[in-house]
């Protein structure tokens, strides 16, 4: 079972945005606070490829 890969540029993006979200200061598009971990991540991660860096395809089962 192979790991996903992120680029350098990508976790830094997202470790950026879980810093924001474990301040308190992270919001959703609608402009309410994030309280959820997981939808802190996919922020992240969407925020990562909007900006082109390299992140991998959603899994499909």
């Amino acid at each position: 079972m192979s790991k996903t890969k992120y680029s350098e540029k990508a976790q830094e993006k997202v470790g950026k945005v879980m810093h924001k979200f474990k301040e308190g200061k992270l919001k959703s598009s609608s402009g309410e606070k994030v309280t959820n971990r997981k939808k802190a991540v996919a922020i992240g991660i969407s925020e990562a490829k909007q900006e082109g860096l390299k992140v991998p395809k959603k899994k499909k089962e």
